[in-house]
């Protein structure tokens, strides 16, 4: 969604670079583009205005004029602000001293609330709570029918006594959930309301009542990131009627311009909590307002991508990888690599991983590239071979290759592939693990590796082998008559034609070869 605001701003701090020391002028051009990359990306005006006043204060300060190098603090500068127009700290969930705890979801028809319902009460699962989804829409046609599904989509409870489409009491649902989730022992109640197309007194009258019916804790106002600069002007609205707590951004997978959602948090004064990316159950996660800023910037966002891995990998089983490559790599096998490869898709997209590395953005077209069905493609590769071929790769010959390459429905050029690539991944991991750096790559801080050994390689004992077979068969054959010969019969031989271009005839009695070529022969 912001891979645009991304580009142009990585533009702009492109042209500070190699400058020593910046001019006003420099500084008022950069705040210029800044401003146009932000009003493109549909931030809202005001927004923009309070965001352009603070970098342009602090880059004209001696915060810049004192600094090494400019540019980079001028990229300090506007991650810091970003971070600011996006909330500051990262908010948490206020959770009820004695439960359970409530959280209301208000918002317009279609941002989304139904499905983040799921999806908040999935995470909540995973932070060992034990959620209640409570269907309080009972305007919209099979609303409450929907919740159900993604209640059992999610794994967690339902309550829904009223059939909905029109039907029932959303205050008195509200109010019985409450004693049901105690009588349960639901440790959190989240309540689905009702939307519009629009606002208008009744949507708000209703939200209003559910509120002082059941009290939330929390009362977030989900907004669909793609509906532009109304963003805002619906979030003015729910905040004078409904006087939400905090803010979920929805449909941050689009392809829009999501300037506005990030307005929210600056002209509400309500942070953003959560953030929905994806249609599965689990692509959803709390807001860091620094990530944000950081992936905005083009520099990553590591933290979220070792949290994954974190969530998705077992200690115990990657201690046992480590210690099998830190043997030397030979114990790592096929089915170990296929092991890794589903553990990190269970951490989600692969394009969507290495768009959280840094630097990754210079080669965006290249990642959006990527087909997560690859995987799956390598993994019946494998599951094609017998166990023997996995522990041990290099038995596959040519018909072995043919034959996984039939069982797995690919070519026999993409066997060749993997099992090259097994080979690479396994040398380069190998080498991480016993900290001697990536194969090939130049030695960095930290990362082991450093400058090639100036040793040099001892020489190669015996006389090389020719790879014509006409031509090792004879010399097999004179060595085989030199041997049988003796030691002295160099001397005594005929002269015959000499190594080198020297000739025929015999040297002179003296003559005695150096020691290098005595040591190769």
């Amino acid at each position: 969604m912001f891979d645009t605001l991304s580009d142009r701003l990585a533009a702009t701090f492109k042209n500070l670079r190699g400058k020593g020391r910046l001019s006003e002028a420099d500084i008022d051009a950069t705040a210029r583009e800044i401003r146009i990359a932000l009003l493109e990306a549909d931030v809202a005006l005001p927004v923009v205005r309070a965001f352009i006043k603070q970098v342009k204060d602090r880059a004209l300060g001696s915060e810049v004029s004192g600094a090494l190098n400019p540019a980079q603090q001028i990229v300090k500068i506007v991650n810091e602000e970003l971070v600011n127009i996006l909330g500051g700290e990262t908010r948490r969930l206020r959770y009820a001293k004695t439960g359970p705890t409530v959280i209301m979801l208000a918002g317009l028809q279609g941002a989304g609330k139904t499905t983040l319902a799921g999806k908040l009460g999935h995470w909540l699962k995973t932070q060992k709570h034990t959620p209640l989804l409570v269907a309080c829409d009972l305007q919209r046609p099979n609303a409450v029918t929907q919740l159900n599904v993604v209640a059992d989509r999610a794994g967690v409870a339902f309550y829904g006594p009223e059939p909905g489409n029109g039907v029932g009491d959303p205050v008195k649902v509200a109010r019985d959930a409450i004693e049901y989730a105690k009588q349960k022992q639901y440790d959190v109640v989240i309540v689905d309301t009702a939307g519009r197309l629009g606002i208008d007194a009744e949507l708000m009258q209703q939200a209003a009542d559910i509120r002082a019916a059941v009290n939330p804790d929390e009362v977030l106002f989900v907004v669909d990131a793609m509906i532009g600069q109304d963003a805002v002007t619906t979030a003015q609205a729910f905040l004078e009627g409904v006087d939400f707590t905090g803010v979920v951004l929805s449909k941050l997978d689009g392809d829009a311009r999501g300037g506005a959602a990030l307005s929210v948090a600056h002209v509400t004064g309500r942070q953003i909590m959560f953030a929905s990316n994806g249609e599965k159950v689990d692509d959803f996660d709390a807001f860091h307002p620094d990530r944000m800023a950081s992936r905005i910037l083009g520099m990553g966002d590591v933290l979220s991508l070792i949290e994954k891995a974190e969530q998705t990998f077992s200690q115990a089983e990657a201690e046992k990888m480590a210690a099998k490559l830190q043997g030397g790599g030979k114990d790592f096998t096929l089915d170990d690599f296929l092991s890794q490869l589903e553990q990190v898709q269970k951490m989600g997209s692969i394009s969507k991983l290495l768009g959280m590395l840094p630097g990754m953005g210079q080669i965006r077209e290249q990642i959006n590239n990527i087909d997560d069905k690859d995987v799956n493609r390598v993994g019946a590769i494998i599951k094609s071979m017998t166990p023997a071929e996995r522990t041990d790769p290099k038995i596959i010959n040519g018909s072995r290759r043919l034959r996984i390459a039939k069982g797995s429905g690919t070519g026999v050029g993409e066997v060749n592939n993997l099992v090259e690539r097994f080979f690479d991944a396994r040398k380069m991991m190998t080498a991480m693990a016993s900290g001697k750096g990536i194969p090939g790559m130049p030695g960095m801080p930290g990362m082991g590796g450093g400058k090639k050994s100036t040793k040099k390689a001892p020489a190669a004992k015996g006389r090389k082998k020719s790879g014509n077979p006409l031509k090792r068969a004879q010399e097999e054959a004179a060595a085989a008559e030199r041997r049988a010969l003796g030691p002295g019969a160099a001397e005594q031989a005929p002269a015959q034609g000499g190594a080198f271009g020297l000739g025929a005839g015999r040297g002179p009695a003296d003559f005695e070869l150096p020691k290098e070529f005595k040591d190769l022969l």
